[in-house]
């Protein structure tokens, strides 16, 4: 059984979000043991600068380099990475999980990852060019995981 972890900085807050991941990760647990680590945010003070911004990165990025696990293949959520379709996504996930038996998914801070972890990363997808708060992107990240599973495995789900 395939491997999936998602590592994500900050807490969710909201009582609806946490019921979405909850629940998709029920959903999932019939095909991926799957592992959600939430690890702190950094402060961002009211006057920032390019400094402070490199700063609160660099300590987030590191924190989540401490927690990758060495034969993860790693994809990161960045603005700047490939859009895919839902059905394109289930087929890079399939390719994926034939060659590795472990997945990380990186959701960075509000502030984003540094170019140094996002060179680490196997790859780098983007789902929108728009912004969204990085505790929905859990719930959308969750929910194509979910689509993909379903469609790879010729599930009625995806319309």
């Amino acid at each position: 059984m395939l491997n999936i972890q998602i590592i994500c900085v900050g807490k969710v807050k909201e009582t609806y979000l946490k019921e979405a991941i909850l629940e998709y990760s029920k959903r999932l647990s019939k095909y991926i043991k799957l592992d959600i680590l939430e690890l702190p945010d950094e402060k961002i003070p009211d006057k920032i600068n390019d400094n402070i911004i490199e700063t609160i990165k660099t300590k987030e990025c590191n924190n989540i380099i401490n927690h990758l696990k060495k034969d993860s293949y790693i994809i990161a959520l960045d603005l700047k990475g490939k859009e895919f379709s839902s059905e394109e996504f289930s087929k890079n996930l399939d390719k994926i999980s034939m060659e590795n038996s472990h997945v990380t998914f990186i959701i960075g801070g509000s502030l984003g990852l540094t170019k140094d972890l996002l060179n680490m990363c196997n790859q780098k997808i983007c789902f929108s060019k728009m912004t969204f708060p990085h505790q929905l992107i859990r719930v959308f990240l969750l929910e194509q995981i979910f689509r993909a599973f379903k469609i790879s495995n010729g599930e009625t789900y995806h319309r």
